[in-house]
């Protein structure tokens, strides 16, 4: 496939390409409106300019807490045309959480959904870092202005500042096995080369209609999004996920490509609206983000009559670290249904291997280990966490990027990786990233919790559901439904388990490690697919 933006040395090239190449195509569709490249240009300089009055420059971060897909990519655009950096933030985050964020992003500027505005603004509870801008997305609130009515009246022409392909282009925040969120700042370099990976890949191109209904806060969403920038196709984006919606969508606007979660997918295989709806214009699905059950994932194929695609991946390799093919789903289906259970080959430029995580040295096929990749769309670092960053890239980075530790173990069988565990113990659910240690701590300050752990176990839904083992204080009690409403009363809901055991002790070591293998077992007994 022919790639039109092999020249692009930062993002705005690629928007400076369409904007004066094919300035009347639709980039982007939400709700009833629409933008062609040369709005995006125009609306993303005047953006700028307000910025700049804002006293906002080079290097600042500015945080989103929005559903709104091109509110937050008009501010990512506008951002890097002054040389400032945006970081969309979890809007399914508690106030406190998002506090930590906004604080150790050092934001200078938030915009904020109605719906979400009320803890930021003056008297809400959360105080905002010093200088910082609020702005709302839809409407004017005390103390923060409407987004659109805020530039709209600045100059339409903007000289960007000069940024290298290794500049900072975004930042999105993971969190750690330690609970506290980390900064992940992508490159320019990173991003284009998903961008040409994935259009390459998917067969996306300038006729390509991409359905987008992934939070922006993920670097699925936000990846996405800048696929139209860089191809030139069209992007429908959707605010919120509704399985018949998002059905009627692919024939109403005849929507070729899609990236969804495996629990999008079980909606929408179940939704009634299913067996009508008209997928002539669908190419390819791809799907990732959580575990998908064997079950689900032929039942999908059947049901859309696409090409389907997995992606795995990470935010700190810019989205993907390996594709499995549709022609990998066509051989599983006919002769290798073992395939299936596959995360795919690396998608180049990508080098893949298996290490042992205590050593690093690389282990032969077929034995599990740690997956390291080495790839350009490796992050750049952890903001302001040196630290981290030398952890994540024991042998240090490089012009191809450095080998970096993702932290999931893996074996490769016949070149494909086939991903078994994870070492840093995260759960996946429903596309949300889950780290047990920030659970865990809470849950270790009830009274009358003596020890407890935090596991992922299988769910039919959401790939993994969030569950605490426990083991109660002599002379205490407590029910299931009280340890799960006092965790919601301080974590975003989400993250809280589904289900509690009660337990008279947990698996250790001898040193008092606790054995999350060993206590996960039983739950996945039987199961297919353990992580994909």
């Amino acid at each position: 496939m022919h790639d039109p933006g092999h020249a692009d040395l930062t993002l705005l090239d690629a928007l400076r390409r369409h904007a004066h190449g094919r300035p009347d195509a639709i980039a982007y569709r939400w709700g009833a409106r629409q933008w062609t490249f040369r709005d995006l240009d125009r609306d993303t300089s005047r953006l700028a300019h307000a910025l700049v009055r804002a006293g906002i420059g080079p290097g600042d971060r500015l945080a989103t807490l929005t559903k709104h897909h091109v509110p937050c990519l008009l501010l990512t655009l506008a951002a890097l045309k002054l040389g400032a950096v945006c970081m969309p933030v979890n809007w399914r985050l508690a106030p406190a959480e998002a506090h930590y964020i906004l604080h150790h992003g050092q934001a200078r500027l938030l915009l904020v959904d109605a719906a979400f505005a009320a803890p930021f603004a003056a008297g809400g509870g959360v105080d905002l870092p010093a200088g910082c801008t609020l702005l709302c997305t839809e409407q004017a609130l005390a103390g923060a202005p409407a987004f659109e009515p805020w530039f709209a009246a600045q100059p339409d022409q903007f000289d960007a500042v000069a940024a290298g392909t290794d500049d900072a282009a975004l930042q999105l925040y993971s969190s750690g096995t330690t609970g506290l969120p980390k900064g992940v700042v992508l490159s320019h370099r990173g991003l284009l080369s998903t961008s040409r990976v994935v259009s390459q890949g998917w067969h996306f191109g300038a006729d390509g209609v991409l359905g987008n209904p992934l939070p922006t806060f993920h670097i699925a969403g936000m990846t996405m999004l800048l696929l139209s920038l860089y191809t030139g196709g069209t992007t429908i984006a959707y605010s919120d996920f509704d399985a018949a919606g998002f059905i009627a969508s692919i024939g109403r606007d005849q929507v070729s490509h899609a990236f969804l979660v495996p629990a999008m997918l079980l909606f929408m295989v179940q939704s009634p609206a299913a067996a009508g709806g008209n997928y002539r214009s669908l190419r390819l699905i791809a799907y990732g983000g959580s575990p998908i059950s064997e079950t689900l994932l032929t039942q999908a194929m059947a049901v859309f009559g696409c090409d389907f695609l997995q992606v795995y991946g990470l935010t700190e390799v810019s989205g993907p670290g390996t594709f499995l093919m549709p022609e990998d789903h066509r051989r599983a289906l006919q002769q290798q249904p073992r395939l299936l259970r596959s995360a795919g080959r690396p998608a180049e430029p990508c080098a893949m291997r298996i290490a042992d995580p205590a050593t690093g040295a690389a282990v032969p096929d077929g034995q599990t280990g740690e997956v390291w990749l080495e790839t350009v769309r490796n992050f750049t670092g952890y903001w302001r966490d040196e630290a981290a960053t030398a952890a994540a890239f024991p042998e240090g980075r490089n012009a191809r990027g450095g080998w970096f530790r993702t932290g999931d173990a893996g074996f490769i069988e016949d070149g494909y990786l086939y991903i078994n565990d994870r070492i840093k113990d995260m759960i996946v659910s429903g596309g949300e990233n889950i780290y047990p240690a920030e659970i865990e701590n809470l849950l270790m300050k009830h009274p009358a919790v003596a020890d407890g752990a935090i596991i992922g176990v299988p769910d039919a839904t959401w790939g993994e559901a969030v569950k605490a083992c426990v083991v109660l204080r002599p002379g205490t009690s407590a029910t299931e439904r009280e340890l799960i409403d006092w965790l919601r009363g301080q974590m975003a809901h989400f993250k809280c388990p589904k289900t509690v055991d009660f337990v008279d002790t947990l698996p250790r070591n001898p040193s008092g490690k606790l054995l999350k293998r060993v206590l996960r077992a039983p739950y996945w007994e039987g199961q297919q697919r353990g992580v994909a």
